[in-house]
């Protein structure tokens, strides 16, 4: 991990359309994932997502608002923002409710519209790489093609019925990571799952040197 960064943003009023792929994790705690693309769009850099610009706080605001359509998650309270960059997929973050101070009854609404959407944001980097596939086929072909650049390399889930490729860029030549990310974009879909969620809650198939194995023992269509 990388230096962690801190900040407090104050959003203001922002409505857009829905740009993000959001998950609920508990009642209190929700999942954002957001594409570079999302980010390109809107003029930010994954290094502003830590300052107080009115760009962020829009985009946060944004979120706020489609994570209340999508999922009913009232941002009531001080949030705690984790934002986890991955290499060359997006932005992972994770939004947690806190629970407000009592006094907070005896204000206005003004000041209470100002405390309930104060935010505290921490921004870390991650190395870590998963893509999906939704079919078996897919990952047949996805190994082979990336088989001309790496073979001893990548760990294979099985998670919510979906087929998880992950890759270590330890495991590879520095020089090679954008041509093997750039083939897991062709085929598969960048997934914000993190390594802890599927080692606990996925299934290991292949646990080492997944490429190697998935060309051994399956053949691409012709």
């Amino acid at each position: 991990m990388d230096d962690t960064h801190c900040a407090v943003i104050t959003t203001y009023v922002f409505k857009g359309d829905p740009i993000m792929k959001i998950e609920r994790l508990s009642s209190d705690k929700i999942r954002i994932f957001l594409t570079f693309d999302d980010l390109t769009e809107r003029g930010i850099q994954k290094e502003d997502m830590w300052q107080e610009i009115p760009k962020v706080h829009d985009l946060f605001t944004e979120m706020m608002d489609q994570a209340y359509t999508e999922l009913g998650f009232d941002a009531t309270g001080p949030l705690a923002v984790e934002v986890f960059a991955l290499p060359a997929q997006g932005m992972v973050v994770i939004v947690t409710r806190g629970k407000y101070d009592q006094h907070l009854g005896t204000m206005n609404e003004d000041d209470l519209a100002d405390e309930i959407y104060e935010m505290e944001v921490t921004l870390e980097e991650t190395d870590f790489i998963a893509y999906s596939f939704k079919d078996f086929e897919t990952l047949i072909e996805a190994a082979h093609t990336l088989s001309q650049n790496v073979t001893e390399a990548g760990r294979l889930y099985h998670y919510k019925d979906q087929w998880v490729f992950t890759l270590d860029p330890a495991e590879v030549d520095m020089s090679k990571h954008a041509a093997l990310i750039a083939v897991l974009a062709e085929f598969g879909d960048a997934t914000s799952v993190t390594e802890a969620m599927l080692e606990e809650y996925g299934k290991v198939v292949m646990p080492e040197n997944a490429v190697q194995v998935i060309c051994e023992h399956f053949k691409r269509n012709d």
